[in-house]
């Protein structure tokens, strides 16, 4: 991605307006306030201010936004303010993209992402390492693990079951009729279970439920190609420790390229 002023990014913004993004911001916090020191919420409040010419994009430079807290009289350091992008980025507010001038890397690009209800929250334990690459744009493999309360009443309803061999874990065959018939007979070669052929495709819906183009083969290709990659890169030696977020990330990915593209033969 090419560096350049603030509105050559408006298309990576999720909001209708200033207000959508400040409600959205507003649930974010509820959930994850109390994830951040005090410092670092200096610092996300800070990066929040200067995201509003373009609702939730923002593309000062760190050392620029540091000093902007230093000038209110709340004095951070680079390093805190790089701590806060990291956990934001892990519990899936915030995706980065690098940029590129003249064949060198320049400024990044933060993009803050739609508040996700708490059954579709982030992980916080996926590997920022882990995140997918393409274009020179990285993403954070933001996404999709149920929070730990959903995961302790999983475990109580796994344990429950596990008392009575009538409720056997359930296979593919017991997938929604929602999920195509052609995706999940992909997936079951892989992963034989109804809960994470549904998830896989939650993830398609959510990421192009604002395409209106996009028809449902359109939807049927991106699944297969995304998971095909994904299939790839963990039989390549890629460590995911959660697939449902580097599934997000590929999914993503894919649909900035073909963004690019499109941008490009309109050009």
């Amino acid at each position: 991605m090419k560096a350049g002023n603030i509105e050559q990014f408006k298309h990576l913004s999720q909001f209708r307006d200033l207000k959508d993004f400040n409600n959205n911001i507003e649930q974010w916090m509820i959930d994850l306030k109390s994830k951040f020191t005090k410092s670092e919420l200096i610092a996300l409040k800070r990066l929040i201010r200067f995201s509003a010419k373009v609702a939730g994009v923002c593309n000062a430079k760190i050392q620029t936004l540091v000093s902007a807290c230093h000038e209110a009289g709340q004095e951070i350091s680079r390093s805190t303010f790089e701590r806060m992008l990291r956990k934001a980025k892990q519990f899936g507010l915030i995706v980065v993209y690098n940029t590129f001038k003249n064949g060198k890397q320049a400024h990044n690009v933060y993009v803050f992402q739609r508040y996700q209800s708490q059954n579709v929250s982030i992980s916080s334990t996926i590997d920022v390492a882990e995140s997918a690459k393409i274009d020179g744009a990285y993403e954070t493999s933001n996404l999709l693990e149920k929070t730990n309360n959903q995961d302790n009443i999983n475990k109580r309803n796994d344990k429950k079951y596990s008392q009575y061999p009538q409720y056997p874990q359930l296979d593919a065959s017991f997938t929604s009729n929602r999920v195509p018939v052609e995706f999940r007979d992909l997936v079951k070669c892989f992963y034989d279970d109804y809960k994470k052929i549904e998830e896989f495709w939650k993830i398609i819906h959510i990421q192009t439920r604002k395409l209106l183009y996009y028809t449902q083969n359109d939807r049927i290709a991106l699944a297969v190609n995304s998971f095909k990659q994904l299939v790839r890169n963990i039989k390549r030696g890629r460590k995911v420790r959660n697939i449902f977020g580097y599934f997000w990330g590929i999914v993503n990915n894919m649909l900035d390229a073909e963004h690019m593209r499109i941008v490009c033969e309109d050009a």
